[in-house]
């Protein structure tokens, strides 16, 4: 077996975001201004300002509007939902992105649930959850929308492959799952507590790994031509001498490079992708919200 084709997330993501930028003028022109995408940051998380910062960035990169709303920490429930029904009634925002996780004492799923669906561009709605899950045309959760952008990059056809998710969680591994089943896989959902977990991941084609461990699925787990997505990130403990930990995914690379056909890195893979499909989702939002033809491609 020859080794493993390195997906690059980061030279996709920035086709994407390119390709974006290119459709934007088109929507102005037609809407008389510009896709608008707010985002909600609560407190001082060092990730979440660096995410923020980072989306902040791609969203004016993009020709877009972007509306930053900073509040401290111990903001009230009541402050933050009176903020986002706000947001849900501008119509220069398209787009409504509350950094999760929030400070202690608030609640995320309230929070999620004010969104307008129209406007829910990171797809936690179970408005959006729903439409996926029936197949109608709903916003999707970044993440998992870009990993199957890879996907069909690197494969073209999915239909009638076997693959299997690791995670289940709302904003990865079940959407993940509905996307899959879309594109007519045969799909297991697998988790930690998955009976023979290392067998149901070797009959797989498709391997999509967002668990939450470190190093979890291992080399000899992997089905020989296999392609891998690799969502997870996590940081191992600092060897001796060096301040910070290396960077790793769900998956053992390193093994896993002799069995599979193609694999993302971490970093690199699966994290660009999220702020450009955000990006997309803006786009596609604000497009619905004016009554225009989804952009082609998108």
């Amino acid at each position: 077996m020859t080794t493993a084709h390195i997906i690059d997330g980061k030279a996709f993501a920035a086709g994407l975001r390119e390709r974006i930028k290119s459709a934007v003028p088109t929507f102005q022109n037609q809407a008389g201004r510009a896709p608008g995408l707010a985002v909600v940051l609560v407190g001082e998380d060092p990730a979440s300002q660096v995410y923020v910062a980072s989306k902040h960035k791609a969203t004016i990169a993009a020709g877009m509007e972007s509306f930053e709303h900073r509040l401290p920490a111990d903001t009230a429930q009541a402050d933050l939902i009176a903020l986002v029904e706000k947001l849900n009634a501008d119509d220069t925002v398209d787009g409504i992105l509350v950094q999760l996780p929030l400070p202690e004492g608030l609640d995320e799923k309230a929070v999620v649930m004010a969104i307008d669906p129209d406007k829910d561009v990171d797809g936690l709605h179970v408005i959006n959850a729903g439409r996926l899950a029936n197949g109608e045309e709903a916003l999707t959760p970044c993440t998992p929308l870009g990993s199957l952008m890879l996907l069909k990059d690197t494969l073209g056809d999915l239909s009638g492959l076997n693959a299997v998710v690791v995670g289940r969680s709302i904003l990865v591994g079940k959407p993940m799952a509905q996307l899959l089943l879309g594109e007519n896989c045969t799909v297991t959902m697998a988790h930690s507590r998955t009976k023979d977990l290392p067998e149901v991941v070797r009959r797989a084609d498709i391997v999509v790994a967002a668990v939450g461990r470190a190093e979890m699925v291992k080399g000899d787990w992997l089905k020989d031509g296999a392609v891998v997505i690799d969502v997870g990130i996590n940081r191992l403990d600092p060897e001796p001498g060096k301040e910070r930990g290396r960077l790793v995914g769900d998956v053992a690379t390193s093994e896993a490079m002799d069995h599979v056909r193609a694999i993302t890195p971490v970093p690199g893979g699966v994290g660009p992708m999220t702020i450009a499909v955000l990006l997309r989702n803006t786009l596609v939002a604000a497009s619905a919200r004016e009554g225009l033809e989804k952009p082609e491609g998108f």
